[in-house]
């Protein structure tokens, strides 16, 4: 069984708790383990304030979020009007005080890149969503122990 959703966003800072509410929320309904909804959740946060942070806004002046979820994984992505670089993961100073978003999601995700199409420049990254017990068995998803937000 998988799922998608696409979600357009004003290119504002609100956004970002607006599509962590809905990742979290759809997550929870499929009954994804709460650890790997969190990470899928950081993982969004991360992307789309990069985004806000770095790049241009879609055409329409808004920007795109996305999931596809399967048993095993979610992928997530953020799709805007590009920025004059290319996203990567930085490796900042103890002492900066950003620089870590990529960072953060090359760690969660077990693989992550940029895709170009067009006028628009898509960051994906794909999660693990099933809870192996290192014997190839999935564990029983445990429900989030909090409200999603």
């Amino acid at each position: 069984m998988s799922a998608s959703s696409v979600v357009l966003l004003p290119y504002a800072p609100s956004s970002v708790a607006v599509a962590r509410q809905r990742l979290c929320s759809d997550l929870q309904e499929r009954g994804v383990y709460k650890d790997a909804v969190e990470d899928a959740v950081l993982v969004v946060s991360e992307l789309l304030s990069n985004a806000l942070r770095h790049a241009h806004p879609l055409p329409s002046g808004q920007i795109r979020v996305s999931w596809e979820w399967n048993e095993e994984h979610v992928e997530v992505a953020v799709s805007d009007g590009g920025a004059a670089t290319e996203p990567r993961a930085g490796r900042p100073a103890l002492s900066s005080l950003g620089g870590r978003g990529l960072g953060i999601v090359e760690y969660l995700a077990s693989t992550w890149g940029v895709r170009h199409e067009g006028g628009v420049t898509t960051v994906w990254a794909v999660v693990t969503v099933a809870d192996t017990m290192g014997n190839g068995r999935v564990s029983t998803p445990e429900p989030a122990l909090r409200e999603c937000g």
